[in-house]
């Protein structure tokens, strides 16, 4: 098989602050694999957590060196492929980019969707929501005006782990759910910004206003502390940043409620469908999350959202410039459609 890979940015309609920074664009890779006159789409894009980065130029380096190996093998050849880079160590978000492609390679090959092929129900897939980053109250009341313009918001998440202590988060909250719309379910994102005392006590004040769940509380690396959340916590505590592969579930089972998956972190469809399968069996929920990334990615997982308790797959909807379109909104839900494979479009001019 042919590889092909180039870099192209994206730019936020609004920046994006969470308790690690803020970010306004993204320099995302969109790799191509050609055999037999069909090409397979798979996206990498850059994210960082604490120590752990992977950059655009780092995912680019690695692939470049990996292609003339990969190029022996089929499309078809899943278990090559993986081999090859599994002994190469590649990165998750190089490795999503290769498992994406090879997954609507296989698709339009058979002439169906993904979510056809793995026999699911495109139905069953839930809203995804909007995210309001860290801000003051007036302008997370502002941002989720925006949203409720821009498309039907059936759920908000709402970043939180201000710089400016637990009141803050508390104030912006506030100021959030008095513009949801009725019946809106709203869930929060601490990324990692509280430390135990503080996680606790919003535990208790989130649940008694009514929210569905916490992401991320604690900050990846402080695992050894949430048993002593979970057991005060009247509010079910999923992580994301502490839970990479299925390999990472086990652990985390009886600490918490749930596992955010995310392509980039997972290295791909076939590692995502391998961690509902075993947090599923360690009887957690999972919900499903994205980066900095185009349609390309968010389609991908919406292939696997009949899977999904809850749902994250916003980021494209807060780009300008995605040079990609797949899968619709249909009442605040993200609807693959009935083209084979990813489903995907390219209609800019360039990247």
């Amino acid at each position: 098989m042919k590889i092909h890979f180039q870099t192209f940015t994206v730019h936020k309609r609004v920046p994006l602050t969470i308790s690690r920074g803020t970010s306004a664009k993204s320099v995302n890779i969109w790799l191509r694999i050609e055999q037999d006159g069909i090409e397979g789409w798979g996206e990498a894009s850059p994210f960082s957590i604490g120590t752990h980065r992977q950059t655009t130029e780092a995912i680019a380096a690695e692939l470049q060196q990996l292609i003339p190996a990969l190029e022996f093998l089929h499309p078809l050849d899943h278990q090559g492929v993986e081999a090859l880079v599994t002994e190469a160590k590649l990165s998750s978000a190089a490795r999503a980019a290769l498992d994406v492609a090879l997954q609507d390679w296989l698709g339009k090959r058979v002439g169906l969707p993904l979510w056809r092929l793995w026999g699911l129900n495109q139905w069953r897939i839930g809203p995804t929501s909007v995210t309001i980053g860290i801000s003051s109250p007036a302008a997370a009341r502002q941002r989720l005006q925006d949203w409720l313009q821009q498309i039907p918001v059936r759920s908000i998440k709402v970043k939180l782990g201000s710089s400016e202590g637990i009141e803050a988060d508390q104030a912006m909250l506030v100021a959030v759910m008095r513009e949801s719309p009725p019946g809106a379910k709203i869930s929060i994102d601490a990324n990692g910004g509280w430390n135990l005392e503080a996680a606790v006590k919003m535990a208790s004040w989130l649940a008694a206003q009514g929210i569905t769940y916490m992401e991320q509380p604690l900050a990846a690396g402080q695992e050894q502390d949430l048993p002593a959340l979970y057991a005060r916590s009247p509010l079910p505590i999923f992580v994301d940043e502490s839970c990479f592969t299925s390999q990472d579930i086990p652990a985390l089972a009886d600490r918490v409620h749930g596992i955010n998956i995310k392509l980039m972190k997972s290295g791909g469809l076939i590692e995502a469908r391998r961690m509902i399968h075993t947090a599923r069996a360690c009887g957690l929920q999972v919900m499903f999350g994205c980066y900095s990334d185009s349609a390309i990615a968010n389609t991908a997982l919406a292939h696997l959202s009949p899977l999904a308790d809850h749902l994250d797959l916003d980021s494209h909807l807060n780009l300008k410039d995605d040079p990609f379109s797949g899968a619709i909104l249909q009442n605040g839900c993200l609807i693959p459609n009935h083209q084979p494979g990813l489903g995907i479009t390219y209609h800019a001019a360039d990247c």
